[in-house]
């Protein structure tokens, strides 16, 4: 976590691209998972620590892409994610995949994810988050737009 952002390192290898050597475009929303993944072992509260600790899932309630550039295969990228907004039993996240540039901290933005996830019990029915989640999560600055 860096000024309220998780930055996660992806590489693209030959899987995840198509004929024409571009990643898939549903790809990308495999490294946001990857990261959001990572961001969670960030606070301490992995998957799997929260189904068994405090019984729930996070899972993704609604996702809207926007694809600007196109990632290669080789490309090194980096998925950044910031909390956009906090609820109860629910969050926001913004997920951006960029191309960093050696030099310039923003690099080429090539995608951006806006992804609200939804805390679930056992039964599959809406949960409250986790305080420890919550209180980890909040940490992070919102985007500003």
């Amino acid at each position: 976590m860096t000024d309220g952002e998780h930055v996660w390192p992806i590489r693209v290898y030959y899987e995840d691209t198509d004929a024409g050597g571009v990643v898939y475009y549903a790809n990308y929303l495999k490294f946001a998972e990857r990261a959001r993944t990572e961001l969670l072992r960030a606070t301490g509260l992995d998957h799997t620590g929260m189904a068994k600790e405090f019984g729930v899932q996070i899972v993704v309630r609604n996702c809207n892409v926007e694809y600007i550039a196109p990632a290669r295969l080789d490309d090194v990228l980096e998925v950044r994610s910031r909390i956009t907004n906090m609820g109860g039993a629910s969050f926001s996240i913004r997920q951006e995949v960029h191309r960093p540039m050696s030099g310039d901290k923003g690099g080429v933005l090539l995608a951006r994810a806006d992804i609200r996830l939804a805390c679930i019990d056992g039964e599959f029915r809406p949960a409250r988050l986790p305080e420890p989640l919550k209180r980890a999560l909040s940490h992070t600055k919102a985007i500003e737009e």
